[in-house]
């Protein structure tokens, strides 16, 4: 296995990690943002606010995009461990 090898595993790596966590973190963030925003227009300073809206719009988006996340990494793996052979030999 040369380094450019292990460089590119890490790299598909790194971007089916990317894409599989960015729905999930972009909604938390624009919740996030949204009770912010609501929260400095209202004056309310609670801190636990923001946790129970996140808590179920990314319950709400694991549920309508987890098909498509295990899809994808399941694609990964899969691909992974069929490329074992090349990888040794």
């Amino acid at each position: 296995m040369t380094p450019d090898t292990v460089t590119e595993l890490g790299r598909q790596a790194l971007w089916v990690a990317l894409i599989v966590t960015t729905p999930i973190l972009l909604t938390a963030l624009v919740v996030g943002l949204i009770i912010a925003i609501f929260q400095a227009a209202t004056s309310i300073n609670e801190q636990t606010l923001t946790f129970v809206p996140k808590l179920l719009v990314i319950g709400a988006v694991m549920v309508l995009a987890g098909p498509w996340l295990i899809t994808t990494l399941m694609d990964y793996t899969r691909d992974l461990i069929r490329s074992i052979p090349s990888l040794i030999g």
